[in-house]
């Protein structure tokens, strides 16, 4: 019998590439069938109006069409071959925006696509679009509303349309759990993955850095940004995985298991909110019956002086960097972080609506890598996060979990800022010394989903991926079709 087109969307990217060997299915009714569900309840004007897909591949059926003629002539290029790909638009691809949600570069054509991008197509993977974001990835005001961008407008969470899609790769995040794509490409400089993969229910890893390519990503921080796949199942998020690194071995590494993963429980790097706690709780409760090998330790917290430094660290490395990228970008438009903020000045009716560019301002002053803060400032934030926290907490232990965010809090453009969320501090020291940070979803709470992540050395990507498996097993939300979005309409309270 036909697989229907709605059937098709459903579908993870393993369940697709089978379609595709069977012959039971092409990449171009895959494609066709994704088009159509975007165009149904991700566009401004739909009831959803979703607003995660910020633009689609003009030549997305065109690779489509060649990649089932490739098949039939029985040229395979990867595990993932046929299977399309949404990827935010923070990344370079010839034929999309990349505007990182920003008009000033609304015009300017990409040019040639982004190393990881050209390693995908490679793999036969067809991009069928970018995701929205949050604009500049987040790093523009401490009073910003997550997923909100001068190009892409909101993007709202596919479970309830009025809460968080996460930031700032919160449209890969969404798109995915909508079923408008099997697999996303995100980025991550703290929380960037994390955060939408748990408020979506998906699986994502951001890898060690430079372990995926970030050239043509437009940047923050070249010590902390890292781009990652993202999927509904950790398999896919394997399968990707090897892709973007350009890796072999991780998807068997996965099959094999973690029941000799040394895995520690961070006891104290809880959310404060007491649902989430007591779902992460319950997770790991499953886990040790299970048979999986868990210690509890308690990881080093993070004092004002070490979120003092990252901001520093991080405003001092985009002052330098992204003045580079729009330089090399070119075309008309700003091409230093100054020409930006003065764009953003004399078109404050798109840009700067609802929250300011303060973070900006502040990268300005700081004159990057060679100001005088830049240099201590680093020093110290990679002493705490390696010496005083990471290495002790791992000296026993393959990796450690702990939970992520608390369920998707309201929008709320006016006030800004997340408003009730509720987080653990899991993301911090992976995050300042470029280490590796996993999510797997571990429950729901009022039909919102919460994650677990893993943090682990770099090169344990493969390892980490293993352990959010076995929980995914364990916890059966995958196998039980527990991670269904809603699109329940705004609510009071």
């Amino acid at each position: 019998m036909a697989t229907s087109n709605l059937e098709l969307c459903n579908l993870t990217a393993r369940e697709l590439v089978a379609l595709l060997e069977s012959g039971e299915t092409t990449s171009v009714q895959i494609v066709t069938a994704l088009l159509e569900r975007i165009a149904l309840i991700d566009a401004p004007d739909t009831a959803i109006a979703l607003r995660s897909v910020l633009a689609v591949a003009p030549d997305a059926l065109e690779s489509a069409q060649r990649c089932d003629t490739e098949r039939m002539q029985g040229t395979i290029r990867s595990r993932l071959h046929g299977v399309p790909i949404l990827v935010k638009d923070n990344v370079e691809i010839i034929g999309l925006p990349g505007t990182a949600g920003s008009t000033s570069l609304v015009g300017r054509p990409v040019t040639k696509d982004a190393p990881l991008v050209s390693r995908l197509r490679a793999a036969g993977l067809i991009v069928l679009g970018s995701t929205n974001l949050s604009q500049w990835a987040n790093m523009r005001s401490p009073f910003s509303t997550s997923g909100w961008s001068a190009v892409g407008g909101l993007t709202s969470n596919p479970y309830r349309l009025d809460r968080c899609a996460g930031g700032s790769s919160s449209g890969s995040g969404a798109a995915l759990a909508a079923r408008l794509a099997p697999l996303a490409v995100g980025t991550e400089t703290d929380g960037s993955i994390t955060c939408p993969a748990s408020l979506n229910g998906v699986a994502g890893i951001k890898p060690a850095v430079g372990t995926v390519p970030s050239e043509g990503v437009i940047p923050i921080s070249a010590s902390q940004d890292s781009p990652g796949p993202m999927a509904r199942t950790v398999g896919d998020v394997a399968a990707l995985y090897e892709v973007l690194a350009d890796l072999a071995g991780v998807v068997s590494t996965v099959e094999k298991g973690a029941r000799d993963v040394r895995v520690a429980v961070a006891t104290n790097l809880m959310t404060g909110h007491p649902a989430t706690d007591a779902v992460f709780h319950e997770a790991v409760n499953r886990a040790r019956e299970d048979g999986m090998q868990l210690s509890d330790i308690e990881v080093a917290e993070p004092d004002a002086e070490v979120g003092a430094d990252e901001v520093t660290v991080l405003l001092s490395e985009m002052f330098d960097d992204l003045t580079s990228f729009l330089v090399r970008r070119g075309g008309t438009g700003p091409s230093s972080l100054e020409e930006v903020i003065a764009f953003e000045n004399e078109h404050a009716d798109a840009e700067l609506p609802f929250f300011g560019h303060e973070f900006f301002d502040m990268a300005f002053a700081t004159g990057g890598r060679a100001g005088e803060s830049y240099a201590p400032a680093r020093a110290r934030n990679l002493a705490w996060a390696l010496e005083k926290c990471l290495e002790p907490a791992l000296h026993e232990a393959d990796c450690f979990i702990a939970p992520c965010y608390s369920p998707a809090w309201k929008n709320d453009l006016v006030l800004g800022g997340s408003g009730s969320a509720h987080w653990s501090l899991v993301t911090q020291a992976a995050a300042i010394a470029g280490w590796p940070i996993a999510t797997v979803p571990m429950g729901l709470i009022d039909g919102l989903p919460v994650g677990l992540s893993i943090v682990g050395r770099p090169g344990a990507e493969a390892t980490m991926l293993a352990v959010a498996a076995h929980f995914e097993s364990v916890l059966e939300l995958v196998a039980t079709n527990a991670l269904v979005p809603t699109f329940i309409g705004p609510q009071r309270g």
